[in-house]
């Protein structure tokens, strides 16, 4: 099974965020903010964060996996989302963990654009047939994931929790 699929520990995320922060770094890009897209791209925010010495990292929450290789017909920004005013004029670096189909991305993207002053992406993993190439990636794969916070089954019982 592990032939068929991409195999992230938490080492390996350790060496992926610091390759990309230097990448960025490389680049000449000095976001003034960090928008992680959550759940998959608040880790990889907070360690670009203090890599990049950047304070400044916000949440925006995207809902469109509903399961595995499940989704929604498009992906939906969830409340509470950063208002475009408090990103006017700021280079932001939007984070994610993949970039799978590349919606997701596209649309923190797209609500960036045309109020920032400088947009890019980042993700750990990219994937063929994303509909956005991200401006920074750690690595390209066609097979499935297996994220070290997401590969167990959570402690709870999911449909027990009132939402």
């Amino acid at each position: 099974m592990s032939s068929e699929r991409e195999i992230l520990t938490y080492d390996l995320f350790g060496t992926a965020t610091r390759e990309l922060a230097r990448e960025v770094a490389d680049s000449g890009f000095r976001p003034d903010i960090i928008l992680a897209i959550a759940r998959g791209g608040l880790a990889l925010g907070m360690g670009l964060g203090y890599a990049l010495a950047v304070k400044n990292i916000s949440v925006v929450n995207v809902e469109f996996y509903t399961g595995v290789d499940q989704r929604l017909e498009v992906p939906i920004m969830l409340p509470p989302t950063p208002a475009a005013i408090e990103l006017s004029g700021l280079k932001v670096l939007v984070a994610d963990d993949v970039a799978d189909t590349g919606r997701t991305l596209e649309l923190v993207h797209a609500f960036c654009e045309g109020h920032v002053a400088e947009v890019r992406t980042v993700v750990i993993y990219e994937k063929p047939q994303s509909v956005i190439k991200p401006d920074y990636s750690w690595r390209s794969t066609e097979r499935w994931i297996d994220f070290p916070w997401s590969v167990l089954p959570p402690v709870v019982d999911p449909d027990a929790l009132a939402h």
